[in-house]
């Protein structure tokens, strides 16, 4: 479906008839944008203007879809062509819709865990739910791309995406536990002592020992079996 060679033929009907394109655009219910972009090859009608276009410049839908006069002869090899550019074009619409609107949760996926992190205290089990929510969000966007692939090929896609986007969220954490010495934000367990919080996480253990005071420390251990009654033996 050539755009260009079919906005010239539009331009030219519409010139034929003695309209604007404003006019045209007013008798359609767009605006004149709308047409100067169709003339010049920029974008196609929706597919809900073509009927209604084609009464208003006085062609047939095989003609606009040809982007000229088609002649008896040539009919009905032209429907045929244009019957499978309209199919390809419908696709291609509805693909490219389908991927802006992947990218659009991906990014908002992101968006979300990020503000995630640096809005809540790394404390609060709220952080870490809305990461995980982004997540998730941001899978749904990757999924609309991975449509288009075998199921096996499709699961295997997503889901070594998901791995990574957590992976990366456990790693911005352990930076965070290491560097900016806070507590983790993805801890499943939490014991207090007198002056000691336990945090146990998926991947390792972390002792914060002098909660709140000038010599607080954080130390970053292996997994293991903690002792629940003996907590605070942790920080001598």
């Amino acid at each position: 479906m050539d755009q260009e060679k079919i906005g010239r033929f539009i331009a030219n009907c519409r010139k034929q008839r003695k309209m604007t394109q404003s006019e045209l655009g007013e008798k359609l219910g767009v605006t004149e944008k709308s047409v100067s972009n169709w003339e010049n090859g920029r974008n196609m009608p929706d597919l809900s203007l073509f009927k209604p276009l084609c009464n208003e410049l006085n062609i047939t839908l095989n003609d606009l879809l040809s982007g000229e006069k088609v002649t008896e002869k040539e009919y009905r090899e032209k429907l045929e062509e244009n019957i499978i550019n309209t199919i390809d074009y419908t696709n291609k619409k509805l693909e490219n819709r389908n991927n802006f609107i992947g990218f659009i949760l991906i990014t908002f996926g992101i968006l979300i865990s990020v503000s995630a992190i640096a809005i809540f205290p790394s404390e609060s089990s709220w952080g870490s739910i809305y990461s995980v929510f982004g997540a998730i969000v941001s899978l749904i966007g990757v999924s609309r791309f991975t449509r288009r692939l075998t199921h096996p090929k499709r699961l295997l896609c997503n889901f070594s995406y998901f791995l990574i986007f957590i992976a990366l969220l456990v790693m911005i954490d352990y930076i965070g536990v290491v560097n900016i010495h806070q507590a983790p934000r993805f801890s499943l367990v939490k014991v207090s002592g007198e002056n000691i919080v336990y945090y146990d996480t998926p991947f390792y253990d972390v002792v914060r020992c002098n909660v709140d005071k000038d010599n607080e420390t954080f130390k970053v251990i292996k997994n293991q079996k903690y002792d629940k009654e003996n907590i605070d033996n942790y920080c001598k």
